[in-house]
């Protein structure tokens, strides 16, 4: 940083403060109640601050305004500056997963519809919404992207992530990033690096090797500070025996001294603390702090830690140099996003652009294309003309389907106009031509039998402190978190199922064989029970505050489905871990009693048209391959087509996965139309670690499959590396 003017102007700053105010400036807060003598609760002179607007809404009667959240917020940052002897600002930070999550902001399908998009200008556009309207009320920090891979389905937070492939959750990771930084808010991508345990644990303690963390779990990290990102979060569990939140290895060795990151590490919440509590390696909350920051992270969050941290200082376990080097780091971000020239923002800019209409329509494209078409057997799309009653059942045809985890402020449900629910989307699209009547479970079999055709929305309680041991759809039940399960900021989730799923979907069938599956949901679930009996299944995850019209266009073929699956979904519980991308194996893959195949593949996903391709070709250049093929939309309707590029080595030094994605790319094609396609893999798609942990183009033999998932290949192209130089065979 030495020829960075802000991080100078940052040294030159540090030089002035005294002991005091270094200590604050590693310490944040979080009050959650934001009414009577809020500004007397808050100590105006610590560096961070979870924004008031995530707590603003659940004491009303009406949620705040933007433009109130951004006075409030202004408030804050004028009470700090006017409270420091130097007039530093405080960075506001706050939530970003799939919308701004400081009020009723544009809210987004969850990041496994985003990752079934497999399209990344996309999702780049819809992070450019969020950095916008995180800016506007002056949030200039947030906990976002999650870029953890789940290989695992049972571990809660699935819905948070980009599913269980390395590229894939790079990529878009790395467009989340840089669409939020072009904001001038900084994204922290989450949770650095391993979160989840054997079994779909979240936060439990991590056997990952060192290989499998360099090839599987830090790339997406990598490729997020090579996008820009100015933060990270450590994660809650221990890595090697060493809690995240005070690994050196992590924060430091390969952080910053390997990959040359120059930003500030977060802890998550509560995390410092548990290098004492849970992990049991401190004595005390000053000595964790010190074992935090010596390591390299940089900011405790969230609670005021000043007196935690001073303790520190006084007992020796961190010295002053070492505390300087954290503050320096905060310093120079805050001058890095402008907050000294300009540390406020407009009510009035607020209250215009905050889910204004274009930031609707890109969040009505974003479910378009996050919708994923998994079953077909003639029923989809519905023709307007032929039908005339629609029988809609199953608890979330009455919710706007957005999810609840991370979906809205702290204590009160999104609500938003013009965000309709799966019925109401129905209603309003059917008008006068179509019936849209509503039913029970226990009104299938009375219903059912007069509609043209029935559809059946599925409703599960997942979500950050939801782990499952059953993938299967609940039945009547009531689901609460476990007290501090759920996280700090997450609501303890209460929600009633109030169907036996799985039997009403198979009555539903027995009524109405004409009947289409809706589900809903942020990780997969065992269909066994019912999929033979279902003539059309849609994954449509959790897709956003424009979802349901979305999904409602998709039913009626207005849009042609053209969302994959960015992980695979398994036959049952018994097969996980499940995922595409494994290693050979010395025996097999298959158990007694089933082939441990998925039901549905990784990059799997229906049309309804029909696409062909033809003439594959590969031309090398300087150990960059560049295969081009022709695509033809052979169907009857317009749509796209994700054309994927897979990696298969073997005669490698070290055992490589079956195959890997490398390349992908949305093919938009009229009926009847041929495109010329090219993807392109670099030197780096075919490098890996050798025996000596040497990352490199090694010797190997690859071939490349492209197709329309990790299952459906229609070309194969062979290539050798031999001597650091790429050939064709």
């Amino acid at each position: 940083m030495k020829n960075d003017i802000n991080a100078r102007r940052a040294e030159a700053l540090l030089e002035q403060l005294s002991l005091d105010e270094k200590i604050r400036q590693v310490c944040a807060d979080m009050i959650f109640d934001t009414t009577g003598d809020y500004a007397g609760r808050r100590d105006p002179r610590l560096g961070s601050y979870r924004n008031p607007g995530h707590f603003m809404h659940y004491t009303r009667e009406t949620p705040a305004t933007p433009g109130e959240v951004t006075a409030q917020i202004n408030e804050d940052v004028r009470r700090s500056v006017e409270a420091q002897p130097h007039s530093i600002p405080p960075i506001e930070n706050g939530e970003a997963l799939h919308g701004a999550q400081w009020g009723m902001c544009t809210n987004f399908p969850q990041p496994i519809g985003l990752a079934s998009s497999f399209d990344p200008a996309m999702v780049e556009r819809v992070a450019d919404v969020i950095g916008k309207e995180c800016a506007a009320a002056g949030v200039r920090q947030v906990f976002s992207p999650v870029v953890n891979l789940s290989r695992d389905c049972r571990w809660g937070r699935t819905v948070e992530t980009y599913g269980e492939d390395v590229k894939l959750a790079s990529d878009m990771g790395a467009a989340m990033c840089r669409g939020l930084q072009q904001n001038g808010v900084i994204a922290t991508p989450k949770h650095f690096a391993d979160n989840y345990a054997a079994g779909g644990r979240d936060s439990n303690y991590s056997e990952t090797s060192e290989r499998t963390m360099r090839e599987v779990f830090l790339p997406p990290f990598k490729a997020c500070f090579d996008a820009g990102a100015k933060s990270v979060m450590a994660a809650y569990n221990a890595w090697e025996g060493v809690p995240c939140s005070s690994n050196y290895r992590l924060l430091t060795e390969i952080l910053r001294k390997e990959w040359g990151f120059d930003g500030f590490v977060v802890s998550d919440y509560g995390g410092v603390d548990g290098i004492a509590s849970a992990h049991r390696l401190a004595g005390s909350a000053a000595e964790a702090a010190a074992m935090a920051l010596k390591a390299g992270l940089n900011v405790i969050l969230p609670y005021n830690r000043y007196e935690t941290v001073k303790e520190a200082l006084e007992k020796g376990y961190l010295t002053e140099a070492e505390l300087n080097v954290n503050v320096l780091r905060v310093l120079t971000a805050k001058f890095r996003l402008g907050l000294f020239e300009n540390p406020y923002r407009d009510p009035a800019e607020a209250d215009a652009l905050v889910r204004c209409e274009s930031h609707r329509a890109i969040a009505l494209e974003a479910a378009r294309e996050s919708i994923v078409l998994l079953k077909n057997n003639g029923l989809l799309p519905l023709g307007k003309k032929k039908i005339k009653k629609i029988g809609v059942f199953g608890q979330s045809a009455e919710l706007i389907p957005i999810g609840s985890n991370y979906a809205g402020p702290y204590g009160t449900p999104w609500v938003g106009e013009d965000a309709p629910t799966p019925l109401a989307a129905l209603r309003d699209f059917a008008a006068d031509e179509i019936e849209v009547i509503r039913g029970g479970s226990d009104e299938i079999d009375t219903l059912a039998p007069a509609c043209d055709v029935c559809l059946y929305f599925t409703a599960i309680v997942e979500g950050e402190g939801s782990d499952r041991s059953d993938l299967r759809l609940p039945d009547v039940t009531e689901h609460k978190n476990r007290s501090g399960d759920g996280g700090v900021i997450v609501d303890e989730a209460t929600q009633q199922i109030t169907d036996a799923q799985e039997s009403s979907i198979l009555r539903l069938c027995k009524a109405n064989p004409n009947t289409a599956v809706i589900l809903q949901n942020g990780a997969p679930v065992d269909m066994t029970a019912w999929i033979h009996a279902v003539p059309a299944v849609i994954e449509s995850w959790y897709p956003g505050e424009q979802g349901a019209k979305a999904l409602t266009e998709i039913l009626f073929g207005i849009t042609n489905p053209s969302g994959k699956l960015p992980m695979c979904i398994p036959k049952s519980v018994g097969q996980l871990p499940l995922f595409y991308a494994y290693k050979p194996s010395g025996r097999g893959y298959a158990y007694c009693d089933n082939d441990g195949k998925p039901l549905y593949p990784f990059g799997f996903g229906m049309s309804y048209t029909s696409f062909a391709f033809a003439d594959a070709a590969v031309e090398i250049s300087e150990n960059r391959a560049a295969v081009s093929f022709s695509v033809t939309n052979t169907g009857a309707y317009d749509g796209a087509e994700v054309a994927q590029l897979y990696l298969a080595s073997h005669r490698c030094e070290t055992a490589r996965p079956l195959k890997e994605l490398k390349a992908y790319t949305r093919v938009c094609l009229k009926k009847g139309e041929t495109k010329r396609v090219a993807l392109t893999l670099n030197e780096s798609d075919f490098c890996y670690y050798n025996v000596k942990m040497e990352f490199g183009p090694h010797n190997g033999r690859h071939t490349l499959l492209l197709g329309t998932s990790s299952e459906d290949i229609c070309a194969q192209l062979e290539l050798r590396m031999e001597g650091g130089k790429l050939t064709a065979e």
